[in-house]
């Protein structure tokens, strides 16, 4: 008969998923994960398989939480142009205030473009992205926010592209300045 696990794993894929966001994947090795964690080596196999497991659960948790913040984001909003602003100015304004940090979803295309499981999850990601932000400008047109031939599905790909160049931008510590420009030409596709 097999042990019960002796530590919550939802609470290790949580901490994991810190770790991997601040320090990337090559640079968070077993043994601080381990030691994070409080369990051996042994019980991080039996949990998540691998390091490579454990990374999958913890984008996966980063990639829920942030597509569950943009649903809540584009639905307080007043009208679509203060939502989109808000979220945008936000990212600015969270990734300039710990840079090492950064967007563990951009680390993830960076790092593992190349794991078939790293670039299925991101691509889920983005797609899910696309989806919460054509329904919010779907629903902004039909308010008449955003005129009818405006396509929310376009609009909401260039969205989803603009944020991922808006975050590699804040890596490459490009000034703030500079961001906020960006995102006042980003909102005038919306007029």
């Amino acid at each position: 008969m097999a042990r019960p696990r002796a530590f919550d794993t939802d609470a290790a894929v949580e901490q994991a998923m810190h770790l991997f966001w601040k320090n990337g994947y090559h640079a968070t090795v077993v043994p601080r994960l381990t030691e994070l964690l409080g369990i051996g080596s042994g019980s991080l196999y039996a949990a998540f398989g691998s390091k490579d497991g454990l990374y999958a659960h913890a984008l996966k948790r980063y990639c829920d939480l942030m597509i569950a913040a943009l649903d809540e984001d584009v639905r307080a909003g007043s009208d679509i142009r203060t939502a989109v602003r808000a979220i945008l100015i936000t990212m600015v304004t969270t990734d300039a205030a710990d840079r090492e940090r950064g967007c563990l979803l951009v680390k993830a295309t960076t790092e593992r473009s190349t794991h078939d499981g790293t670039a299925e999850q991101v691509r889920a990601t983005m797609t899910a992205m696309e989806s919460v932000l054509a329904a919010a400008l779907s629903r902004a047109r039909s308010r008449g926010e955003l005129r009818d031939e405006h396509s929310p599905v376009e609009l909401a790909r260039f969205l989803v592209t603009f944020v991922q160049g808006l975050r590699v931008m804040d890596q490459a510590r490009v000034d703030r300045s500079f961001l906020e420009a960006a995102v006042a030409g980003a909102l005038k596709v919306l007029d």
